[in-house]
Parts: C-alpha cells; structure tokens; sequence
C-alpha cells in the first residue's frame, strides 16, 4: 500500500510504459555544453534514475548553431558527438531509468549574433536582432530538428522532447507578439502553428513509433499579444495527431514580467491550465511548475488534471524525491523552496546549475558522502543552514554527532525567512532536517548555550561552529530609541511595529522585511488572489493569459532606505530581484538612496543626503526596523583552540556579510566529505 497510489502507478505512453507518473524536468545545468563535462552529466542523471523517476529529460541542445543558446554551447549535430552522448543513455539505463533528450532551438534568445527566427524583433532580454528566416530557411531548420532527434535516438535516448515554450524559437512562431510573417510560415493562428506540427509530423516518421516524443507546450505565454486558449487547444490537437506521445506543460516566456517559478508563486498555481488541456487530447499531459510534494501531485493526478507531473528542480533538491514517497519518508523529502539561487541563477550568469539545499547536485562526481572508516565524535554548535548541513551529513556517513542550538527550534535564518510572506517554504527545509536528523541519529540539544568548558570536557574529536550571526547595529545617535527594532524581533514578534515603518538597509534582508511588513499576513498562498495581484487569468479570450493587474493594498507606509546612491535591489538574485522590486513597486514602498542617518527621536528618521549633508529630511515614522548587515558569532573559537580542540568554523560565523545560505549548506557539505 502506498499513500500516492496514481503517481506510483505505471502509465503507457504509446512509445513506452513508464513505472510511475513522475518525470524529471528539463533544467540546463551547463554540464551540458562541455565535452570534458559528460561523465558528470552522466552521474548527475544516474542519480536521478537510481531515486525513481519514471523519465528523465535533459537540458536543452541546440539543432544546430543558429538555435545555440551561447556561442559554442550544447548542440547535437553530428554523430561524434551523439556517441559521447551514450555515456549519458547507457548510466541512465544502468540504473533504470529511462531518458529524453531536450531539443531547443533558442531563435530570438539566442545569446549571440548570427541568431535567426520568424521575424527580426530584437528580444528585451537579449541585446542581438535576429534575422528573419527565408521559407527555405525555415524548411532547413526543420530538417534540422528532425537530424537532432534521428541523431539522440543513435545515442541510446528514449525519445525527445521538442521545446515549444519560453518563448524559444518554436513559440516564437506560435505567437503574434514576435511572428509578422504573411507567407505559409505566420499570418494567421494556423499558420503560426505549421512550424511546430511538422517538426513533430517528420520526427515521427523518421524516429518511428517506439521513440517518445514530448512536445513542451506553453499553455499560457503571459506577455501581451501571446497565444489564446483556441490556439492553444488547437496546436495540442495538432501535435497529438501529428504523432507526440505526451504534452508537458510551459508557462511564461522568459520575458514575461509574471513570475513563474519563485518561492511567492503559490504550489500548483498554473494547473488550472493544465487540467483544461488534458481534458482535450487523449495523449498524456504532464502538469508543471511549482509542484514540489507527492500530496500535491498526487491530487493533480486523482482531480484529472494532469497524467503526469514534471519536476524539475525538486530533482535537484532531493534526487530520491520518487523513491521516498514510495518508502512513506515523505518527511525526508529535501523539498525544493523554489529560490532559484544555485539552479537557474547561476544558468543566466553562465555557471554550472547546483542547489541551495543539495550542493552535491551537478557535483556527484566530486562532493561524494560516503560511509566514513573512522568513525568521530563531533559536536555542532549551531542549528542553522550550516550547522544542519554538517550534522546530517557527517551522521549519515556514520559519525556520531551531537548538534546543540541555544534557540528552542533549528533553522537559523531560516527559521526568520519562512515568516517571510511568499518564503513560507522555507518551513519545509527545517521539516526536512528534523525528520532526516531523526532517521540519522543526531543527538539534538534545542535551547542548550553550551560553553567552551562543556565542549572541552566531553572529549569530542572535532567542534564545529556554526553560531551564525547577530544583527549589527549601526552607530546612529538615537539608535536605542523604543520605536528601533532589528529586523529578526519585527519578523519573530519582538517588537510593535506601527503603520508607518522605516526600513535601514535595503539588501535581501530589507527588501524581505519590506514585504512582510506590506502584506497582509496569511497561512498559505491563495492562488486567486495571487493571479490577480499578479494580472492572470483564466479567460480563454485573454491573449497571452493576461488580465490588468490588481495589487492588494499595502498593510503599512514603508521607507526603505539604503547609503548608497542607484538603484535598490541590484544584488538580488538575477531571476528573483525583479520579482521582488516589483512587489516592492506595487505595494508602494518608498524607496530613498544615497542618504546620511543623522539621527531617531520621536520625531522619527532624520537623514540627510550628500557629502556636504546639506539636503535634510525627517520621515515621520512609528517604527524604524534595522537591516543593516550582520556580524559573526564566533565566542567560542579561541577557548576551543586554546585548549587544543580541533575546530571548524562554517557559515555565518564563519563569514557574516550579507546572509548566504548558498555557501553555508555547500560549507557544511564539504566539511562533511572531509571527515
């Protein structure tokens, strides 16, 4: 018996029977465009197959060099590169799993100039115009998308999927918004729709019909003059006679200014979509985006709205997502937080894709946890992201670990982010490690201040620090004024904030604490009211599945405040910043640069602004909440080490700066694989 007995389940496919419901999404890892990088690409998919997933589909690889996403980038055009590729299908196979490989095209986001889509529109995001394809030029890259597949299917791949979402080069054929052409290629719906429907039509017929073919379909484009629900239904109707075997779900464009895929997206925010198209076409449809739980997919799959679900980056949080839902350890589900830091933020700076929460993902081959030898007693000082990290990690290598934290509950700052309205996700991580802790053995010591003495006395091998940090307090004359407040007490309920709020400091931290000052506090995201602050809609005349956009009222006045002059949030993550200064944006946030503190007294905030100081202001203000940076928390480092104690000093105490759990959870992880 099991709890998820539908996504559990079989489910033929047509080309193939898959032994469960659950499909590894494409995310491209930058492992993929190097030669030197495939043996671990191969481990990284093995390690997927050994944790259950029914089907794997990889990063994108280009069909030829006009489709690249970077100059030199993954490509499958020749048939050295599809043997290179059978070190990749045979790992999977070995252990399993079965696997597709991901033919994209990226047309008008194609990072270089010798790009070529259906009309030269330069895209926002990309600096290049491409050229317009002639229609010999378009029949060419057809043939080529048919040469790519014919080329992963000598390789050993069990099918293929074709991109036909985000806004790479086969949407940009399906919409009006970056089509303008009148010949047979563009002008009306139907038109638009030829590219796609071929590529799919002459991959059957020259792949034959024990080859998977996955066609990625976005449902709803979210930029203005995008695809309508009629063309939509039309082009899955199409596709499905043209010979795919399975349609998985695309939402937005890479342009798009909805968000998709952050923490603030609400859990299976776009299925209503999916459920819509699945009830059109018999082949199987594969809901997406922010499923992240096998209860959750499980009811998709129960309600009828989807056959399958894709997960993309939970398989990098915990690559044994499938096989712990089949064990009942739903609990010790390393669930993916959707912060996009060490995934698809490093993919648009061109670094390898990681995780925040599982840094071994993209690096099995050399951060490798294995049963220790020489077993150690070591003590943790410290239950945040790096104190949890080296815990876990060095128990189930066989260490006998204590784990001490002053506070009544583990989590750090993670405990402070999951307060966080649109990070309550985060309440799953620390849900993970006390449910893996537990499984693993360590001894966990909640509201224990050990001390140096205690440490030195039990005689443990090895004392790691991870004490974290303590908020610093900037020197502003005023500053122990009772309307002052840090920013872990306004979060955690330690001091009465008032209606109108000063916020000193606008990094991550201010930014965060501005939004949770501004919305209204609930339990869970509500789907319908986020679409609508959001400007979506379900509205099959919409194009684009857009609606004007309706922000709920700000619960407080807010100032966020930084020293330095431009632009607040430019170190935000690249994909989430803009999430975040939008939401800042619409719920009114006053955003002041380049200011002195002069000084707080009930009159509120006085600052001034320039070298001379010459441009004073006073913001009436109830509360000024402090973000201003943290600083280490390292007491006992030096009565360790003066007593001979080997010692390891990890995340925040290690380096305060501003709070990385990024580096943190990699620290712990590493100094884990040492001992």
């Amino acid at each position: 018996m099991t709890d998820f007995p539908i996504l559990l389940s079989p489910l033929d496919i047509g080309a193939t029977t898959l032994k469960n419901r659950v499909i590894m999404g494409s995310i491209h890892t930058g492992l993929e465009d190097r030669a030197k990088d495939t043996r671990k690409l191969a481990e990284y998919f093995a390690e997927r197959a050994r944790g259950g997933v029914a089907l794997i589909v990889t990063g994108g690889y280009a069909p030829n060099r006009t489709g690249w996403l970077l100059p030199f980038g993954a490509k499958l055009t020749n048939r050295i590169e599809a043997r290179r590729h059978r070190t990749i299908t045979d790992a999977v196979h070995r252990e399993g799993g079965k696997i597709a490989m991901q033919i994209l095209h990226a047309g008008r986001y194609s990072y270089h100039p010798f790009s070529a889509t259906a009309s030269s529109i330069k895209a926002p995001i990309n600096p290049f115009r491409p050229r317009k394809l002639t229609s010999r030029g378009v029949e060419r890259q057809i043939r080529n998308f048919v040469r790519c597949a014919r080329l992963a299917q000598s390789a050993g791949y069990d099918g293929v999927e074709i991109m036909g979402g985000e806004g790479y080069f086969v949407n940009q054929f399906l919409s009006a918004r970056t089509n303008k052409r009148t010949d047979t290629w563009g002008g009306t719906p139907e038109k638009r729709r030829r590219l796609a429907v071929e590529i799919v039509r002459r991959t059957r017929e020259a792949t034959g019909h024990g080859f998977v073919i996955s066609f990625r379909l976005s449902m709803a484009d979210l930029v203005q003059d995008g695809q309508r629900w009629a063309d939509v239904v039309a082009l899955a109707h199409e596709v499905e006679a043209a010979g795919a075997n399975l349609i998985n779900t695309d939402i937005g464009w890479h342009e798009s200014r909805v968000p998709t895929i952050v923490t603030s997206v609400p859990r299976g925010a776009f299925v209503s979509f999916t459920g819509r198209l699945a009830r059109e076409v018999t082949i199987p449809v594969a809901a997406a985006n922010r499923i992240n739980m096998p209860e959750l997919a499980e009811k998709i799959l129960d309600d009828g709205d989807a056959q399958l679900v894709a997960l993309a980056r939970p398989m990098l949080a915990d690559p044994f997502w499938t096989v712990k839902a089949a064990e009942g350890r739903r609990d010790e589900i390393n669930t993916c937080i959707a912060c996009n830091q060490a995934c698809l933020d490093h993919v648009f700076v061109h670094k390898h894709a990681s995780c925040l929460l599982n840094p071994r993902a993209g690096r099995e081959t050399e951060l490798v946890l294995s049963p220790t030898r020489a077993v150690r007693r070591v003590a943790v000082v410290g239950a945040g992201p790096a104190g949890l990290s080296a815990a876990l990690n060095m128990a189930q290598r066989g260490h006998h670990v204590s784990l001490f934290e002053a506070r009544d509950e583990i989590g750090g700052q993670f405990a402070i982010a999951r307060r966080i309205p649109g990070k309550e996700e985060f309440a799953e991580t620390v849900r993970y490690y006390e449910s893996a802790m537990a499984a693993a053995g360590v001894d966990v010591k909640l509201g224990a201040r050990v001390t140096a003495d205690q440490l030195i006395s039990d005689g443990y091998d090895r004392v790691v620090v991870a004490t974290g940090v303590t908020p610093r307090i900037p020197r502003i004359p005023g500053i122990e004024h009772p309307s002052v407040v840090t920013y872990a007490d306004a979060v955690l309920g330690g001091g009465t904030i008032g209606r109108r709020v000063a916020v000193i400091g606008a990094g991550g931290i201010g930014v965060d604490v501005s939004e949770f000052l501004t919305t209204a506090q609930s339990p869970t995201l509500d789907i319908a009211e986020w679409k609508r602050e959001w400007g979506v809609t379900d509205s099959p005349e919409a194009a684009g599945a857009l609606m004007t956009a309706e922000p709920s009222t700000s619960a407080r006045e807010v100032f966020l405040l930084q020293r330095t002059g431009g632009r607040i949030g430019t170190s935000l993550g690249k994909t989430t910043g803009w999430v975040h200064r939008a939401a800042l944006k619409n719920k009114n946030v006053q955003e002041i640069s380049g200011v002195n503190y002069e000084r707080i007294d009930d009159d509120g905030l006085h600052i001034t602004f320039g070298k001379d100081r010459s441009k004073p202001r006073t913001i009436a203000v109830d509360t000024v909440v402090i973000c201003a940076g943290q600083e280490s928390v390292r007491d006992l480092v030096s009565d360790l080490e003066t007593a001979g104690v080997r010692v390891d000093v990890i995340g925040g105490a290690d380096e305060a700066g501003e709070l990385d759990a990024k580096r943190a959870i990699l620290q712990g992880t590493r100094l884990a694989a040492s001992v």
